[in-house]
């Protein structure tokens, strides 16, 4: 699929880049004011401040659409932004991304938070079950969004009509490096 290779190139240039970012320019962002946002991926990924998509895939305005979300997980809110990329902007990829040293799924493993914070860990306990080991558990937690992702009727009608593509990716913070788990 060419968008998951964009991404894989980007993630790339990134890996070798001091201060590079996707195009930025004014003319981009007049274009996109003019004609709208026309991005070739999705990605849900954690509100971690060190996870930043448009520079790990070096994407420029337009390129990505990003849902931001402590842990990654899903609810209502973020299905309804999914469904509205891929219906209306006509995504046909999408990626959560996970990473490594996670606050939420450390968090889910370690602690009994309060407060708001519970919602988010509570979700991912239920995606991670028992598993301790924090790279494990990350990408038991990627695989549940991706399932409560494509529980959705739009996802699953897009996915068999338009070739949508709903894939999981886990970011390690200090190499840079992307590792896409469903290729």
């Amino acid at each position: 699929m060419k968008e998951i290779q964009m991404l894989k190139d980007g993630n790339r240039k990134y890996l070798q880049a001091k201060k590079e970012i996707g195009d930025i320019s004014e003319a981009i962002r007049e274009d996109t004011c003019r004609n709208g946002q026309h991005p070739y991926a999705l990605i849900i990924t954690c509100s971690d401040a060190r996870v930043v998509p448009e520079a790990i895939f070096q994407a420029g305005i337009g390129d990505l659409f990003i849902i931001r979300v402590a842990g990654n997980v899903i609810d209502n809110h973020q299905l309804g932004s999914i469904e509205y990329a891929a219906l209306h902007l006509g995504v046909n990829l999408i990626v959560v991304m996970g990473h490594t040293h996670c606050g939420a799924v450390d968090a889910a493993i370690n602690h009994a938070p309060e407060g708001y914070i519970r919602f988010i860990t509570d979700e991912i306990r239920s995606a991670i079950g028992d598993e301790t080991d924090p790279y494990k558990a990350s990408c038991l937690n990627v695989r549940r969004s991706i399932d409560l992702i494509e529980s959705s009727l739009v996802i699953q009608l897009d996915e068999e009509e338009e070739g949508l593509r709903v894939i999981g990716a886990m970011y390690d913070i200090k190499t840079g490096e992307v590792t896409f788990l469903d290729e």
